[in-house]
């Protein structure tokens, strides 16, 4: 027990000790703010359930509790931004006299214990005071938001094997699209759905205090954490090790001679490519933009959700942006030094990124090109969100190349330090995707479609032309804290 307070004292006092504590206090500010709006957002749609359930045929609890797949789904996809895995922070802690695995155990349980598997009783425990008070007072209400809560720390387990198993091998990114496939067939292809029955009848025995379904849920979570526990030992012991080093290989050198022609931006393209398919970490983040890319691009042009296609369209190209410019400069952290000495290097590497990931957008438009074909997005449509995202979303973006100074490990994958989670990369992680409405919604709402698209590529054909002038005004604003900037990279790199 000791050990699991001292954890969680190290934890506070490491925020506040981090070289960033201080630049992201306006950041930190805002995502309090989000999450206190995020949290009456949740109140107000388990309010509006419970009343707009009550002339159903049945009870709107076993309505909501049919339907809790969705919610375990949706939970585990929002942990992505929002959690990190406890892989990064056991190696300060290997060079003293605690035992590895109680180390490992201990963090597991101080990640079961997080607030982030509080948030969804926002909505259940009003629609329960609501609804399942008629029949079965406050204990059932008690007991059905316990029984929620274990299902999202089960959920939170589930989540870290999956995160770590995919921060290993890009590949196993089947494993959870393979569950959630299999649910989907089980939902949806027999008439008589055996999932919602047994989600039904799982929160009925929350509700009634059935000793059954809370040790069922409760064997799962100790299973789940005993498969963590020893998957993140494996990793992290073949990572410090340093196992796969004999066996990795370079087989092919290209010096993408191509690029010569492009002078001092070309040179940083071409150094922006060998650090992207020669390091695990920036091949692993490639991997994840093509993955992403080709998934959104297929529900967008072969399902049904085009009806929403606009929010796809553009999610389909901020996701490129996000990946790629969220640790803007981080990656650089760890030759920051070598930089330095060359006069205007800084520039013509912000350029280079700039052009190089712009071209990564045309990835997305050409393949959405399906749906143009199909009639269910148009030329237009496609063509002004892509440049809107060239354009203003990526300008934002760079900002943060003037005010990042962590560095991001090339290789550590399960000891690597969470150095792309500032309260400024949140902020504007959540203004790329906000940004788009503010501009896009006015002018749907006052003019039509076609002129709100118009709006999106006028936009950003200006930011897109004028590219050097606020590159040119990004790179002069970092050149003045350069020195504040290179001393939190070197503080942060591995050691």
């Amino acid at each position: 027990m000791n050990l699991f307070l001292e954890l969680r004292r190290h934890a506070r006092l490491a925020d506040k000790r981090h070289p960033m504590y201080d630049k992201s206090r306006f950041a930190r500010f805002w995502i309090y703010l989000g999450a206190v709006f995020w949290a009456g957002y949740l109140i107000f749609i388990g309010t509006t359930l419970a009343f707009g359930l009550e002339d159903a045929p049945t009870e709107p609890y076993h309505i909501l509790n049919s339907g809790l797949a969705f919610i375990l789904a949706l939970d585990f996809l929002l942990r992505f931004p929002l959690q990190r895995t406890p892989t990064q922070e056991v190696k300060p802690y290997l060079l003293l006299p605690v035992r590895r695995g109680r180390l490992i155990d201990f963090l597991l349980v101080r990640s079961g214990l997080s607030g982030i598997n509080f948030i969804w009783l926002f909505l259940f425990l009003p629609f329960a005071l609501l609804t399942v008070t008629k029949f079965y007072g406050l204990w059932g209400v008690l007991t059905y938001n316990l029984g929620i809560w274990l299902l999202m720390m089960l959920n939170n387990y589930w989540y870290l094997l999956c995160r770590t198993l995919l921060g290993e091998r890009i590949w196993w990114v089947l494993l959870p699209v393979g569950v959630y496939a299999a649910l989907g067939l089980g939902m949806f292809l027999p008439e008589d759905s055996p999932v919602f029955d047994w989600f039904r009848d799982l929160g009925e025995g929350f509700i009634t205090g059935n000793a059954p379904a809370f040790l069922g849920v409760l064997a799962a979570i100790a299973l789940l954490w005993w498969v963590d526990s020893r998957v993140i030992r494996r990793l992290i012991y073949n990572e410090l090790n340093k196992t796969e080093d004999t066996t990795v290989q370079v087989k092919t050198l290209s010096e993408y001679k191509f690029l010569d022609r492009y002078g001092m931006t070309g040179e940083y393209m071409r150094l922006e490519l060998k650090l992207m398919l020669r390091n695990k970490m920036c091949r692993k983040s490639l991997i994840s933009i093509v993955v992403a890319i080709l998934l959104f691009s297929a529900l967008i042009s072969f399902t049904d959700v085009y009806q929403l296609s606009d929010f796809w369209v553009m999610y389909n190209y901020v996701i490129v942006s996000l990946l790629a410019f969220s640790t803007l400069m981080g990656y650089e952290g760890n030759y920051m030094d070598g930089l330095m000495t060359r006069r205007e290097s800084l520039f013509a590497l912000l350029r280079a990124k700039y052009v190089l990931y712009n071209l990564v957008l045309l990835l997305p438009f050409v393949l959405m090109l399906a749906g143009v074909v199909t009639g269910k997005l148009s030329l237009l449509q496609i063509l002004g969100w892509g440049l809107f995202t060239a354009g203003p979303v990526n300008f934002g973006f760079f900002q943060i190349a003037v005010y990042n100074n962590r560095t991001v490990d090339l290789n550590a994958k399960m000891t690597g330090r969470n150095n792309a989670g500032t309260g400024l990369q949140q902020l504007a992680s959540f203004g790329a995707f906000a940004l788009p409405w503010v501009v896009y919604l006015p002018l749907q709402v006052l003019f039509d479609e076609t002129v709100a698209y118009w709006g999106l590529i006028v936009l950003g054909l200006g930011f897109i032309l004028t590219s050097r002038l606020w590159i040119g005004n990004v790179y002069k604003r970092l050149m003045k804290r350069r020195y504040r900037n290179m001393e939190g990279f070197r503080d942060s790199r591995q050691r």
